[in-house]
């Protein structure tokens, strides 16, 4: 296990007093978010509890373009219920592709029904293509989850290109997770 990650881990256990327990959420469409996702779960369960839930849409267009059109217009998929009550994670994770300068739907409507996030930690993550409108979705999600009472937030990305090479995604998520 990574210094940096345990570090982390490590502190906000000492802040909060409670155990070490982590949540993903993550949506992905083409399985690259997933693959980060996968990841960070094997990296964060070495170090304390940590639950995976990926999310559905029901309403889901078929087609990569009727996605990105969904995702630019700020749009909300209809999602299976899940938790959405996150008061008992230390570390609560939230990842997305980017489409179209934003989250997938399924996220946004996660975001939006979700609670218990005053004072957490939260990492935020992304695949994506060309980069374009990466940081501007990154700082979406982050200023409504600020709006929720989130306080402390890490952020990483991976290229799609990257999305299979182990050893850089971890590096990626040791660099955003070092206290």
């Amino acid at each position: 296990m990574n210094c940096a990650l345990f570090a982390f881990l490590l502190l906000n256990f000492a802040l909060t007093g409670d155990s070490v327990r982590s949540i993903i959420i993550f949506y992905s469409y083409s399985g690259n978010t997933a693959e980060v996702a996968k990841t960070l779960a094997e990296e964060l369960g070495k170090q304390g509890e940590v639950d995976t839930i990926r999310l559905e849409a029901q309403d889901e267009s078929g087609s990569f373009l009727g996605q990105c059109k969904r995702a630019f217009f700020k749009k909300k998929a209809q999602i299976k219920d899940t938790v959405f009550d996150l008061n008992a994670y230390s570390l609560v994770c939230l990842g997305t592709p980017v489409w179209a300068f934003g989250m997938a739907p399924a996220l946004r409507a996660y975001i939006e029904r979700s609670f218990g996030l005053e004072n957490k930690s939260i990492a935020l993550f992304t695949t994506f293509g060309s980069g374009t409108g990466n940081d501007k979705c990154l700082n979406e999600m982050q200023a409504i989850l600020a709006q929720k009472g989130a306080k402390d937030f890490k952020r990483f990305s991976i290229q799609q290109h990257n999305v299979k090479d182990r050893d850089f995604v971890i590096e990626k998520i040791e660099e955003a997770l070092r206290p």
